[in-house]
This record gives C-alpha cells, sequence and structure tokens, in this order.
C-alpha cells in the first residue's frame, strides 16, 4: 500500500524562496521540479531564479499538470515545461543526461512508503548530467503537526548511504530548514553530486 497525497501544496508552509536559494543556481540551469505538485516552486524558478533556464516540472497527477499548462499559457512562459509523468518510470519528454539541477520537495517518503526508492533515484539519474545536483527536501522522522507517518520518512543519513550506492556523493546538508516547530525546523535539505 503506497502513501498518496495528490499533488498537495506546500506552499502555506514552505518557503520558495527560502529553499530556491539553497540550490545557489546561476539563472541559466536546466531544472526539474520532481513531484512539483501545485508548480509554485516551479513558478518561483522561472520567476526569480531562473531568467536563462528551463524549468521541467513533474507530476503523477493530472490535475496538478492541467493547472500548471493553463498557467503557462495564459502567461505566455516559454521556460516552463508542465509534463505528466511517474518517477518510478522512464520520462522520455526529457533527454537523458541533460537536466543540472534537480529538486524532490516533500515527496520522497512516498518512494520510502511504495518500496520505490532505487528505482525513483535510477530514474534521476538518467536525466541529471554527471556533475548535476539532485536535491532533497522532506520532513525530519520527528513528530511534527504536519507530514506523512514517521515510519515512511527517511532520515539524511539513510538518504546519504542510499544515494552513495547510486553513484552520488553528499554536496550540501541542511538540517535546519522549512517551517518553524518547537524542536527547531521541520524539514532537511540534502544534495547529492553525480559522479
Amino acid at each position: 500500500m503506497g502513501h498518496k497525497h495528490h499533488g498537495k501544496s506546500s506552499a502555506n508552509f514552505l518557503d520558495a524562496n527560502e529553499i530556491l536559494s539553497q540550490l545557489n543556481l546561476k539563472g541559466n540551469e536546466t531544472f526539474m521540479d520532481a513531484g512539483c505538485g501545485d508548480g509554485y516552486i516551479s513558478k518561483k524558478a522561472i520567476e526569480e531564479f531562473l531568467p536563462d533556464g528551463k524549468v521541467y516540472a513533474i507530476d503523477v497527477y493530472p490535475d496538478s499538470i492541467k493547472n500548471l499548462k493553463e498557467y503557462v499559457a495564459e502567461n505566455e512562459i516559454r521556460n516552463l515545461i508542465a509534463i505528466q509523468g511517474d518517477l518510478t518510470h522512464e520520462i522520455t519528454a526529457i533527454d537523458e543526461e541533460s537536466v543540472d539541477v534537480i529538486l524532490m520537495l516533500n515527496v520522497f517518503h512516498g518512494f520510502k512508503a511504495s518500496g520505490e526508492m532505487d528505482k525513483v533515484i535510477e530514474v534521476l539519474k538518467k536525466l541529471c548530467k554527471v556533475g548535476g545536483m539532485i536535491a532533497i527536501m522532506d520532513f525530519k522522522p520527528i513528530d511534527t503537526p504536519r507530514g506523512p507517518p514517521i515510519e515512511i520518512r527517511c532520515s539524511h543519513i539513510e538518504l546519504e548511504n542510499l544515494f552513495r550506492k547510486h553513484g552520488f556523493r553528499k554536496y550540501f546538508l541542511n538540517v535546519d530548514i522549512g517551517e518553524s516547530i518547537p524542536e527547531g525546523k521541520s524539514h532537511f535539505l540534502i544534495i547529492f553530486e553525480k559522479e
């Protein structure tokens, strides 16, 4: 039995500027918002962080992508491409080794729940350039006011060990990001480099 959140947005409790500023984007990268939900990260990336870049917004839920495509058309945005896709299967709409930075926000725990962590890492690895980055931001494995059950949350150490098996090295770690909670912050952000 998998864990599904059907494209829920994190916009009301996570700050897109805070998250994107951690990625040190130069402004011309090819960026992928993997599991984009309503696309609030993708929109902010195009508006303020990637004026000369390209953003792929991927989500499995048709309504999320339909709404994002409408936003793109209404605003005549040329460098934001919304794609409906399952991250455990090949994303043929994107060339292999063409993405500089992949961000997965509040999504990875779902692949732990479904037992598909290795599968999704291999799909992302094919899309990521050598020297490119995969950034995972997710709920800490502690009791927080919102978020998935603790048993399907990953620690940053668990992710580091998992990504190392797939040819990535830890590039950056922030264990104090996200929503303020009594224990500090709700999330961690870990960035891996493809070797």
